[in-house]
């Protein structure tokens, strides 16, 4: 029991403002209006923020005290028990407004996926229950190409030593998911802690030009003690079809994101041009919007962002189906998932390249005006998308449609 108490204490005043602003005898809102009024809070200062960075904590409180930190927790261990199209949902919606705060909402979730689907029964009461009593944030420091935190064993557990960077959501975060390198075994383990722990030290150095909120901080661990009920996959462990679909989830919310990115671009264009941009002279329109060349490309951005959007739910409906499979889906059934997601993922990730850059095309010179921030959109879009490269998707489909090859599962695909 012990141990349970130190997730607890990760935030001793966990969920306490998720009240406040209400009435005491006014019924909560649904997660849909709570999604809703977050997105909104969050859109009216995103170019302000954007420009500052750093960590933003005031923001991060409102995700907390919005209660959609507990949408992907199943309802046995007090959490909404929402389906994964339902958490993308929300993901994209977010995105739209500042798709920095939605990486760190998106992150958040993923870490739970990985807590339900690595981790035993007994994992998910000692680290879920907490998270839902205390209104608990998470954090990732599982970058799997980071080999410099090793885990060496120690009594029963392991002591963690060395460094991890683009650890998503560790600045401000309450619980961390993290990998370390296990050399004897030449594989790596995979376990969570309390960010506050002694020996963790989250250091706030990210300094992209795009998706500067993201508290993507290098975490570096001194001698940090590992319970054994906290290692959610042991080292030399082979993972199942089903533990295997956590990459899937982490691409799923990638593909969502940045197809959040390009309905915000594209949302953002079209309230300008309708708005504020004036025709070319040699147009022969009274209003910039009856442009037939500003219409064509609207148009192409509305087919790109349709299709996107139409791959991505397909992609998401498969992973519910296949985590509703539980231990009995196959490594096939897991593939195809991969396909649907690889699908969605170069889609959205084109799309929110393109909008984001060619939205200046339609929007004109006074568009760059640093007030109005559009230039965020691709700026974010480009440094996320760099996450893996998106031409490895696409041999993946390649050899899929070539040779009815299906993706192997790694980290990334």
């Amino acid at each position: 029991m012990a141990k349970i108490q130190t997730v607890q204490d990760a935030r001793r005043d966990g969920g306490a403002g998720a009240a406040s602003g209400r009435a005491a005898d006014a019924p909560p809102p649904t997660p849909a209006e709570a999604l809703e009024t977050l997105a909104r809070a969050l859109a009216a200062t995103a170019v302000e923020r954007d420009r500052l960075g750093g960590h933003a904590a005031r923001e991060r409180e409102l995700i907390r005290q919005s209660g959609l930190l507990r949408l992907s927790v199943p309802t046995a261990h007090g959490g909404a028990g929402a389906s994964w199209s339902t958490v993308l949902g929300a993901v994209r919606r977010l995105a739209q407004a500042d798709s920095a705060l939605a990486h760190v909402f998106g992150f958040h979730h993923l870490q739970v996926a990985g807590v339900l689907l690595y981790g035993t029964p007994e994992q998910h009461a000692y680290f879920l229950e907490p998270t839902v009593a205390r209104n608990l944030f998470w954090g990732n420091a599982l970058n799997p190409l980071d080999r410099r935190v090793v885990a060496r064993a120690e009594l029963d557990g392991y002591r963690i030593d060395g460094v991890k960077s683009f650890s998503s959501g560790s600045v401000g975060s309450d619980l961390l998911t993290f990998s370390a390198w296990h050399k004897p075994s030449g594989t790596a383990l995979i376990a969570a802690l309390p960010t506050r722990v002694e020996g963790i030290t989250v250091n706030p150095d990210w300094d992209a030009f795009g998706q500067r909120q993201t508290d993507s901080g290098t975490v570096r661990f001194d001698h940090v003690r590992l319970e054994p009920v906290q290692v959610l996959q042991a080292p030399g462990a082979t993972p199942t079809a089903r533990a295997t679909l956590r990459s899937q989830v982490a691409q799923l919310i990638m593909t969502n994101l940045y197809l959040g990115i390009a309905q915000g671009a594209y949302q953002d264009a079209r309230g300008y041009v309708r708005d504020a941009a004036r025709p070319w002279f040699a147009s022969g329109v009274e209003r910039h919007a009856d442009d037939p060349y500003v219409q064509e490309r609207f148009g192409e951005f509305w087919l790109s962002l349709q299709a996107a959007r139409a791959l991505a739910d397909q992609a998401a409906q498969a992973l519910d189906e296949a985590l509703a499979r539980g231990p009995s889906v196959t490594a096939e059934e897991r593939g195809r998932v991969a396909v649907a997601g690889a699908q969605a993922k170069v889609l959205a990730h084109r799309a929110a390249l393109s909008v984001g850059a060619e939205l200046f095309d339609v929007t004109g010179a006074s568009s760059t005006h640093n007030r109005h921030g559009l230039d965020r959109h691709w700026r974010n879009a480009r440094v996320h998308t760099l996450h893996d490269p998106v031409a490895y998707k696409i041999r993946d489909l390649g050899r899929y449609a070539l040779l009815d090859q299906l993706p192997e599962p790694t980290p990334y695909s």
